[in-house]
């Protein structure tokens, strides 16, 4: 769109033409600096629509055609179709003071034209149709082509006949398409040179345009990378999006204006550049807002709002420029408000955005209010406002950067020294925290040792509880075979006297039936005492500190034993207490490995437990109940089963998990130590490898299987 104004101002410079009889005048003060002449605007241009060939003769009779410009059609002149057609022709001659006789004539429109000079055929811009070819449009901004050479001779009248057709645009408001640049001449007659500056200008051009683009996109990209590295730092986003905007500008606005065009091509980059100058714009506030730590308010974004949805309005239905004016002006009122507000809070970088707004400000100025300037000048004039405030950002950035590399090395050394300051202090504290450590594990050895020797007395005091419990059974026990030796023993006695009488008497039968008698009474006795002497060996086993060692064992005779005592041992207690026992002892149980006095702790527990849980339930439960212990012994996949059963109160399951624990117990105090089955369980899984399961509901009664693997 910039080249679009530019090559505007160079037709629309004063056109000097003397008008004798409808004849214009062509001087050499008319062209400008490239050597063009845009012949539009001269007085005596006579218009008629048709497509009458014989219109392009010299000798046409002109009666009934109006007085209209070329630069003057509108769409009024377009039929139903939206096609417009018709013939323009001007008499001209060529100024005395020409020293050139080899003119030439270029068309510049969106039109197709055929242009005749005195009734020949000079060029063509696109195709009309009367040559049975199809309609194509003309090209506005046509190749660097070379114009056609006319040998026009100074003093002499010319008639320049020219057949266009055009259509209506495709997109609102209403008009032709070449009402879209009405002043680029449509028209021209060129000097000698005039190829060769055009040449060169179109190569500065593209030179000058493509900087723009590649320091923009440069630039779009590098802030971009920079916000991704940095994402907290959220200016640079602002500054990226308005980059970004500002290479759409200029990438759209260049092509728009490149050479060979189409009408519609030229119409979207055109309109998109126009567009995203707005946007730009917009960007350009809140580039101002951010950096200065203003806040970006309500009111600030319904602007932006409005300006967004009124350069849409006008894109696509209004095509007037003055509107993108007004939205950029508006936008530069609020940039300087915003300057001046800040004014007084405005530190470091934050200047390098004023200069940047300042400079793009003088240069736009600058621009704007001369109009007319020679093409150096127009390249640098647009060159300072486009790309000073970008560049200025490039500067507010880098200077941003610094500002946080020296903010992070003070953070830094400070980090430094506190760390040090915190290594003294954590060596100090690792210090008192050592002697700490050294008392508190003074302290946790001597509690340590404590333990173990609480520890030792708790078993102890477990072991000599559960030799309570036998001792009433062992009483019972060995009363048995004591009253049996004490019977025999009194027998004997009376026997012993009556075998002296029946001796002195010479009875030798009675003698010998007498010593019978008592041969039988004293092995009795001593059958009776042993079994009484294995009683007291196994108390004291039971009693004594064992080793742990392992031997083998029948566990059928050991859980009878000790089944047989915790009962005597509990009716001890409580004469009225009988329950049946229950054995299924599997007779082909080969003797296993065990720690024998271990594993009859163990059994004596369990058989106490079992006990005691059916004597309670007797108290409460009524006269059908009959309390019963059962044991069993069976081999099971290559393990040996013992299961203690008992029909008693059972085990509630919210504590079930937690009988096997230490000091955990459901007996009232004074009653039990809650060593028991914890002492059991160690017994059974740590020293023998096995395991302790337990099978309880409460109401109907408990049953303990422990496994023991046969070695």
């Amino acid at each position: 769109m910039k080249k679009f104004l530019k090559i505007a101002l160079f037709l629309l410079l004063p056109v000097a033409t003397i008008a004798q009889d409808s004849v214009a005048t062509i001087t050499p003060g008319v062209f400008n600096e490239y050597g063009l002449y845009s012949i539009v605007k001269a007085d005596g241009w006579l218009f008629k629509q048709g497509s009458d060939t014989a219109w392009a003769r010299k000798d046409v009779n002109t009666i009934g055609w109006q007085k209209l410009s070329p630069a003057k059609l509108s769409v009024k002149y377009a039929n139903k179709n939206g096609r417009a057609e018709g013939w323009f022709r001007l008499k001209f001659k060529i100024g005395s003071l020409f020293t050139e006789n080899a003119l030439g004539v270029k068309s510049i429109w969106w039109a197709a034209e055929d242009i005749y000079v005195d009734g020949r055929l000079i060029t063509s811009n696109g195709n009309t149709g009367v040559n049975g070819k199809s309609f194509k449009e003309g090209c506005s901004f046509g190749e660097v082509t070379i114009p056609i050479p006319i040998n026009f001779k100074p003093g002499t009248e010319h008639i320049i006949a020219v057949h266009f057709v055009d259509y209506t645009a495709p997109f609102p408001p209403l008009r032709l398409k070449s009402n879209d640049a009405p002043s680029l001449g449509m028209i021209g007659i060129t000097r000698e040179g005039y190829n060769l500056n055009l040449i060169k200008t179109n190569q500065t051009e593209k030179l000058v345009e493509g900087s723009w683009v590649a320091v923009c996109t440069v630039l779009c990209l590098l802030f971009w990378l920079l916000y991704f590295q940095n994402p907290l730092e959220k200016n640079l986003k602002i500054i990226a999006l308005y980059t970004m905007f500002l290479t759409l500008v200029l990438l759209m606005g260049t092509l728009a204006s490149r050479f060979g065009i189409s009408y519609l091509s030229n119409y979207i980059l055109g309109n998109g550049s126009d567009f995203f100058v707005s946007v730009a714009a917009a960007f350009t506030l809140l580039v101002v807002v951010n950096v200065f730590g203003r806040k970006v308010t309500k009111a600030l974004k319904i602007f932006l709002a409005i300006c967004f949805i009124g350069e849409l309005i006008n894109i696509f239905l209004l095509q007037n420029i003055m509107i993108m004016m007004a939205i950029i002006i508006m936008v530069l009122v609020l940039n300087i408000y915003y300057i001046i507000s800040s004014w007084k809070n405005l530190r470091g970088p934050q200047w390098v955005i004023v200069i940047g707004l300042i400079v793009s400000l003088l240069f736009g100025s600058i621009y704007f209010c001369l109009g007319e300037m020679s093409e150096s000048a127009f390249l640098i004039t647009v060159t300072g406002y486009s790309l000073s405030f970008p560049l200025s950002l490039l500067v507010y950035v880098s200077m941003r950067f610094k500002e946080i590399i020296t903010e992070v090395r003070a953070n830094a050394a400070r980090v430094v020294q506190l760390s040090e300051e915190k290594e003294q202090e954590a060596v100090n504290r690792q210090q008192v925290l050592q002697q700490e450590v050294n008392r508190q594990t003074a302290e946790i050895r001597l509690t340590l040792d404590n333990l173990k020797s609480t520890q030792t007395q708790l078993i102890q005091s477990e072991k000599m509880a559960s030799l309570g419990e036998l001792t009433a059974g062992i009483a019972h026990e060995i009363q048995n075979p004591l009253n049996f030796v004490n019977n025999f023993s009194e027998v004997s006695i009376e026997l012993l006297d009556e075998l002296k009488e029946e001796a002195q008497a010479g009875h030798t039968d009675d003698v010998i039936a007498i010593a019978t008698d008592l041969t039988q009474n004293l092995e009795k006795i001593n059958h009776h005492g042993k079994r009484a002497d294995f009683i007291v060996k196994g108390m004291l086993q039971h009693s004594r500190t064992g080793t742990g060692e392992k031997q083998l064992t029948n566990i059928n005779v050991l859980a009878d034993e000790f089944l047989r005592l915790s009962y005597h041992g509990l009716r001890a207690k409580d004469k009225n207490f009988n329950a049946e026992l229950v054995t299924h002892f599997d007779e082909s149980l080969p003797k296993v490995n065990v720690a024998q006095q271990d594993i009859g702790r163990v059994l004596l527990n369990l058989f106490n437990n079992a006990f005691y849980a059916v004597n309670q339930k007797q108290k409460t439960a009524g006269a059908d109940y009959k309390p019963e212990v059962a044991v069993s012994t069976s081999i099971e996949k290559n393990n040996l089963v013992i299961k203690v059963k008992d029909n008693g109160s059972g085990i509630p399951d919210v504590i079930k998990d937690k009988i096997m624990q230490p000091f955990f117990t459901t007996k009232p105090t004074g009653e039990g130590t809650g060593l028991g089955l914890s002492l059991s369980y160690d017994i059974v899984v740590k020293g023998h490898g096995g395991s302790i399961l337990v099978n309880s509901t409460e109401g109907e009664g408990s049953e303990f299987t422990i496994q023991l693997p046969i070695i």
